[in-house]
């Protein structure tokens, strides 16, 4: 009788221990990774000059400003590197690797992307 009482004593702490280790899993299993996988987004601006942005701009410089294409292209705080001036003109003439948008954007389009990002600090 009594070796039926130590493997009724064995079963219940195996059951407690598999019901602990599948509650652990469920809870490890729905956690909330909607921030882990979150796109960057660009900072808030004009509608239209993010709308610019994303059309011509995110490809390269990617949706939160990050730089997709190394540390040259990580636009995050480019106002504290460069003056608005400088920007527009790296924005209509391009660079070593960017392209020149004078021929794709029209100057109040270039004028409102470089306000926007010498923002940024």
């Amino acid at each position: 009788m009594q070796k039926y009482a130590f493997a009724r004593r064995g079963l219940r702490i195996a059951a407690a221990l598999a019901l602990t280790g599948t509650l652990l899993l469920t809870a490890a299993c729905g956690k909330d990774k909607s921030a882990e996988n979150a796109k960057p987004t660009a900072p808030a601006g004009p509608a239209d000059t993010i709308a610019l942005y994303r059309s011509n701009c995110i490809s390269c410089h990617g949706g939160g400003l990050e730089g997709m294409m190394g540390p040259a292209t990580d636009l995050r705080s480019v106002g504290s590197r460069l003056t608005e001036a400088q920007i527009a003109a790296q924005i209509a003439n391009g660079g070593e690797r960017m392209p020149a948008l004078k021929d794709r954007l029209t100057a109040q389009e270039i004028d409102k992307l470089a306000s926007w990002l010498a923002g940024l600090h």
